[in-house]
Parts: structure tokens; C-alpha cells; sequence
């Protein structure tokens, strides 16, 4: 394990999933159902999802570094042009994105069920996600496959913890639209970072 790796993907990860949908479907199913139950069915989702990017990374590595390298750098670029166009509607789309989630989340449900019904609408939501390319990425960059599970997991359950305990609060004060631009700067970083270790 790699603390630095761990936590440069922890920080890639939270700024870019906290600006995502992942954010508002965790606030939007913890009204539904007990928020202990979201954050389980969710926690369990992100880890499937979370599993398989690892492994599709961890596959990768086994291509030519220089490619490796360059298609890494390139997800990250678009990942910062991608949250960068979508930053200025972010606050617009909130609404629509929270009844988006409330409609599937309309019967109430508890314990098992509702701990289900949470993973099942979070890995239909995320799968293929920013935040699942950037962690198949960010282990074909670092080649350290549990590190980077560990930060981007780890990332991920802090996000949809943050959003089940205190979603409403923190929308009130951060807009989603400044935190879009903030991961949209931190995947740009990344980018240039490994575009200068390309050419080196």
C-alpha cells in the first residue's frame, strides 16, 4: 500500500463525484428510506463498482506503459473539459436531478429492502461514471491497484456519507456549479502532470 497514492486518488475522487449525481441520489433516497440503510446499499455499490474498475485498471498495466500513460492522461483531460462544460448548469439541474431520484425511490422501504433498493439505483447511475474511468486511470497511472481501491472507495463512501447525514446543509453553502470547476482543475492537474512524465 501507498499512503501518497491513497490519498491523491481520495482527493481526485471526492471532488469529482461530490458535484455528481451520486451526491444528490444518496440525499434524495436518505428522505426515503433510513439513511444508515442508504449509506450501506450505496457503500456496497461504490465497492462492486470500485472492484471492477481496479481490475479493468489492473488489466490495462499490462499494455505498453507509453500507452498506458498517454490514454490516463487523456481520460483526465476529458474529465476536466467534461466537468468544466457541465459546471455552469450544475445548480440548474439540481432540481431535476433530485426529482429524477425520488421517482425511483417512491415506496417506502426498510432494513434489506431499502439497503437494496439504494445499491440498485446507485450502480445503475454510476456505472461507466467519471468516477469510474478516472479510478481505471489512476491504477493504469500509479500501478498500485489496492491504494488506489482504497482512495477511491474510500472517497466514494465519504461523499455519500457527507450526503446522507448533511446533503441539505452543505447545498445551502457549496454550489455545486464551484465544486464542478474545482474537480474539473484537479483532473486538468493530473493531465498536465502526466503528460510532462509522457515526455520525460
Amino acid at each position: 500500500m501507498d499512503l501518497a497514492v491513497i490519498g491523491i486518488v481520495f482527493g481526485a475522487i471526492f471532488v469529482v463525484e461530490l458535484p455528481d449525481k451520486t451526491f444528490i441520489a444518496a440525499l434524495v433516497l436518505s428522505t426515503r428510506y433510513k439513511p444508515w440503510a442508504v449509506w450501506v446499499g450505496v457503500g456496497l455499490a461504490f465497492f462492486v463498482q470500485c472492484l471492477i474498475a481496479v481490475t479493468v485498471g489492473q488489466a490495462v498495466t499490462y499494455l505498453p506503459e507509453q500507452l498506458v500513460e498517454a490514454v490516463a492522461g487523456l481520460i483526465f483531460l476529458v474529465g476536466a473539459v467534461i466537468l468544466f462544460r457541465e459546471a455552469p448548469k450544475a445548480d440548474a439541474a439540481e432540481a431535476s436531478t433530485e426529482q429524477e431520484y425520488a421517482a425511483k425511490a417512491a415506496d417506502d422501504k426498510t432494513g434489506l429492502a431499502a439497503i437494496g433498493a439504494s445499491f440498485l439505483v446507485l450502480f445503475a447511475a454510476e456505472w461507466g461514471d467519471l468516477s469510474q474511468l478516472l479510478t481505471i486511470s489512476l491504477v493504469g497511472r500509479y500501478g498500485h491497484p489496492v491504494s488506489v481501491f482504497i482512495g477511491a472507495w474510500g472517497a466514494l463512501l465519504v461523499v455519500s456519507g457527507l450526503a446522507v447525514l448533511a446533503g441539505r446543509v452543505l447545498l445551502r453553502y457549496i454550489k455545486l456549479s464551484t465544486v464542478h470547476y474545482v474537480g474539473a482543475a484537479v483532473c486538468l492537474v493530473l493531465a498536465v502532470v502526466t503528460a510532462v512524465e509522457l515526455v520525460r
